[in-house]
């Protein structure tokens, strides 16, 4: 017998637009969900992080994959969990489609590239253009299979990507998963510094440790005359956040063409470019995390 999740999901582009089973009867929520959040492992994993922005199109995804598989690259049994509903980009980013199979035990069995296992909503849909058009209980419940009903076979940390915004997902993941720590993304824009507070206040909230910051599209080195040009920001904003609100600067991400194309081709820098300037930097992020949350120990 496969998972609900599938037997939802096969209802996607047919006459049932939100999903919901074909015999008309609501989905039931987990018995923990409807009392008060009770914290627990995911099966089979040691360490779990989330990478998470609050705001959309700061290059999250991308930054949580690279640092995903710069993990992956340092010898650690890795996976990634895409916990955006409606917009999964993992799927993209790793070259991967496909529906999963089930384990021994009736759980969905993860994709691999490039040596990282993934899950993601997207591997689940008809086809990459077809619409989650959910409301939130049946959003809650897809997200509680792909936390708890996917079969990982042994992992040193799994990184979940988050999506944007502080809601539901956020707090249900928060306050369901005991995670590590998490690590925020922005861009030196003011627009998404006022809401990278917003994710740090949230996770101070539900006591979830803060690792640190990222900076993404710190700044453009002119191929002609080498000099650094702060298109998004000046980047003593966001230093300067780091410094008010007590949180490490992990990295601080380039823009870079190569970035943005070899994640569209689905072939992440740490991948394309192992040996680059760029990889360094996720390569050294990833160490110092893997340093803060005890890893290796």
């Amino acid at each position: 017998m496969k998972p609900r999740l599938f037997s939802t999901l096969r209802c996607l582009g047919h006459e049932n637009p939100l999903g919901l089973p074909r015999s008309g009867a609501p989905p039931q929520m987990p018995r923990m969900q409807r009392g008060l959040p009770q914290k627990r492992n995911i099966e089979g994993v040691r360490k779990v992080i989330a990478v998470s922005s609050a705001k959309g199109g700061v290059g999250k995804s991308t930054i949580a994959v690279n640092l995903a598989l710069a993990f992956a690259r340092a010898g650690h049994r890795t996976g990634i969990l895409d916990t955006d509903i409606f917009g999964p980009s993992i799927p993209t980013l790793l070259n991967l489609s496909g529906e999963p199979r089930l384990s021994a035990n009736n759980q969905l069995l993860p994709l691999s590239n490039y040596g990282l296992k993934s899950m993601s909503m997207g591997y689940l849909l008809p086809s990459e253009s077809s619409p989650v058009a959910w409301r939130g209980l049946m959003v809650m419940k897809a997200l509680q299979q792909l936390l708890h009903e996917v079969d990982w076979g042994g992992l040193d940390i799994l990184v979940l990507d988050m999506p944007p915004g502080t809601g539901d997902v956020q707090l249900t993941i928060t306050q369901q998963v005991i995670l590590s720590g998490a690590i925020i993304v922005s861009t030196p824009q003011d627009l998404s510094l006022v809401d990278a507070r917003k994710g740090v206040s949230l996770f101070r909230k539900v006591n979830v440790p803060l690792l640190g910051m990222v900076c993404n599209m710190a700044g453009f080195v002119c191929p002609g005359c080498s000099e650094v040009h702060e298109v998004f920001g000046d980047m003593r904003k966001i230093r300067g956040m780091c410094e008010k609100e007590g949180l490490r600067m992990l990295g601080e991400i380039p823009l870079h063409a190569a970035i943005c194309k070899d994640a569209d081709m689905g072939k992440p820098t740490v991948v394309a470019e192992p040996e680059g300037e760029r990889a360094k930097v996720f390569v050294g992020i990833a160490r110092e995390v893997g340093g803060l949350i005890g890893l290796d120990g």
